[in-house]
C-alpha cells in the first residue's frame, strides 16, 4: 500500500509510503489519500488528522512518467483534475484539524498538500517548491485558494511564477510553517498537537474552520484551476519540459538568482 492509515487514540495518522519515488503522486497514492480522507470524514470519533511522509520526504509531487504516458486530450485532463479536486476539496473542508508533518521534499502537489493543512510542522531539512512553472504547468490541488490566504497575493505570485525552492527557515518566516522541530521530534509534536483536540468541542472546532473558510471561492478557484491545468498539459512547452526532464536535460525556465 502506498498510503498507510493508523489510528492513534482519536488521531488518524496518514502516511504517504512510497519512499522509492519520494512519495510521488501516483494514481495509487492519490486513491489511497482519497480513501483515507473519506474514512476520516465518516468516523466521528476521529478528532484530528495528521499527514506525513515516509523515507525522509513528504511528497515529491506529480509522477512525471505517468503523466507523460497518459496521453489525454484537454477534456481528459480536465476530468482527471476534477477527480483529484474532489478529495482535495473534502480535505480543505474537513471539519476537524489537519496537521502536516513535513520532512524533506514537499514539491509540486506535495507542497499543495501541505498547504491544505491547518497547521504545518516541519524539520529544518524540509524544502518547499511549487515546481509547476519549470514544467510549463500551473499550480494545482487548491494552491490558488490556499497560498494567497497564507502568504498574501504578492508573495503567492512570486512563489508560483518563480518555481524556486523555499527552505524551512524562510517557510516559517513567511507563515507557511508554524513550527520547526528536529526530525526525531516532528511526529511526536504532531501527535501531541492532534491529541489536544480529543477533549475540545467538536462543534466549536468545526465552526471555527467553517467560519474561516470561503466555500464559494474554493469551488470557483478549483474549477478555474482545472481548466487552466488542462490547457497547460496540452501545451508544447509542457511536452518539451517533460521530455527534457525524462532525458535528464536541464529545464529551460530558470528564475534569476
Amino acid at each position: 500500500m502506498s498510503v498507510r492509515f493508523e489510528l492513534q487514540g482519536s488521531t488518524a495518522l496518514v502516511t504517504l509510503d512510497s519512499p522509492a519515488s519520494r512519495n510521488a503522486f501516483t494514481p495509487e497514492l492519490r486513491d489511497g489519500l482519497a480513501q483515507a480522507i473519506e474514512r476520516v470524514r465518516a468516523e466521528r470519533e476521529i478528532r484530528a488528522l495528521i499527514l506525513t511522509g515516509a523515507g525522509g520526504h513528504f511528497c515529491a509531487g506529480g509522477d512525471l512518467r505517468g503523466i507523460a504516458a497518459a496521453r489525454l486530450d484537454g477534456a481528459g485532463w480536465r476530468e482527471r483534475m476534477h477527480g483529484t479536486q474532489r478529495w482535495i476539496s473534502e480535505l480543505l473542508t474537513l471539519d476537524r484539524p489537519v496537521i502536516a508533518a513535513v520532512d524533506g521534499a514537499a514539491y509540486g502537489a506535495g507542497f499543495s498538500l501541505a498547504l491544505a493543512a491547518d497547521f504545518v510542522l516541519a524539520t529544518p531539512r524540509a524544502r518547499f517548491c511549487l515546481s509547476f512553472m519549470r514544467l510549463g504547468l500551473v499550480p494545482d490541488c487548491g494552491v490558488f485558494y490556499t497560498l494567497p490566504r497564507v502568504v498574501g497575493a504578492q508573495r503567492a505570485k512570486e512563489l508560483m511564477l518563480s518555481a524556486r525552492e523555499v527552505g524551512a527557515p524562510e517557510a516559517k518566516d513567511i507563515g507557511i510553517v508554524m513550527e520547526l522541530h528536529a526530525p526525531e521530534r516532528l511526529l511526536p509534536r504532531a501527535l501531541a498537537l492532534a491529541a489536544s483536540f480529543a477533549d475540545a468541542s467538536p462543534l466549536a472546532t468545526s465552526l471555527v474552520k467553517r467560519t474561516m473558510s470561503d466555500p464559494g471561492a474554493l469551488a470557483a478557484l478549483l474549477d478555474a484551476e482545472a481548466n487552466a491545468q488542462a490547457l497547460a498539459f496540452g501545451s508544447p512547452e509542457h511536452q518539451e519540459a517533460v521530455r527534457r526532464f525524462l532525458d535528464k536535460q536541464p529545464l529551460g525556465f530558470q528564475w534569476p538568482a
